[in-house]
């Protein structure tokens, strides 16, 4: 009896995870909040630290102990976010997250401010979205109205014209009469005048 038996190396790894696709984009884009969250109140701390440095002339920075994180979003504010989170599709996460980093990096935001731009950044792509589904169904309405009008277009042009059957005599007839009539190529129909 070998080693490797009981320590269940041989058999194969379990599945990473079995999370739908929705729930991965809610964990992605709230771990991203949380942490632009604790690099705002990093921030925070430092322009309060080099405030009451120039203010007092003198930097206790290295006597003070901060918490690692004082601030948190309120258990409502958070489910609203999840909720809008859960209706983003999951090739909006990549720029969702581009675009909270570039409100982040232009505004500079307290650390309240950060979950209001998240919320607008959120918003966005929400609006994007709903343009773009609003395209796709009239791209699709337009290609239904073209399929129909050509298929009418098609049957019109199955019918028949004999634009040379008439009770009207013409010079040119006459003088086609007395010639023997040319075959024509294949692709060009013939007109033939029956009499």
């Amino acid at each position: 009896m070998s080693l490797a038996s009981w320590f269940r190396w041989n058999e194969p790894p379990n599945r990473i995870s079995q999370r739908s696709p929705t729930e991965m984009v809610v964990e992605t884009l709230m771990m991203e909040l949380s942490w632009q969250t604790k690099q705002a109140e990093k921030q925070q701390r430092e322009r309060e630290n080099e405030y009451r440095k120039i203010k007092t002339g003198v930097d206790y920075g290295w006597l003070v102990s901060y918490p690692k994180q004082s601030y948190d979003i309120s258990p409502g504010e958070r489910l609203q976010l999840e909720d809008m989170c859960t209706k983003i599709h999951p090739s909006y996460c990549g720029p969702v997250i581009l675009r909270f980093r570039q409100l982040i990096a232009e505004y500079e935001p307290e650390v309240q401010e950060v979950s209001r731009l998240f919320r607008s950044a959120l918003q966005e792509a929400a609006e994007k979205m709903k343009e773009e589904e609003e395209a796709k169904k009239l791209a699709r309405q337009w290609n239904t109205k073209n399929k129909t009008s050509l298929s009418l277009t098609t049957f019109k042009s199955r019918s028949r014209i004999s634009p040379f059957i008439s009770d009207i005599k013409t010079i040119s007839e006459d003088v086609e009469r007395g010639t023997q009539p040319t075959r024509r190529v294949w692709s060009m129909p013939e007109f033939r005048n029956a009499k």
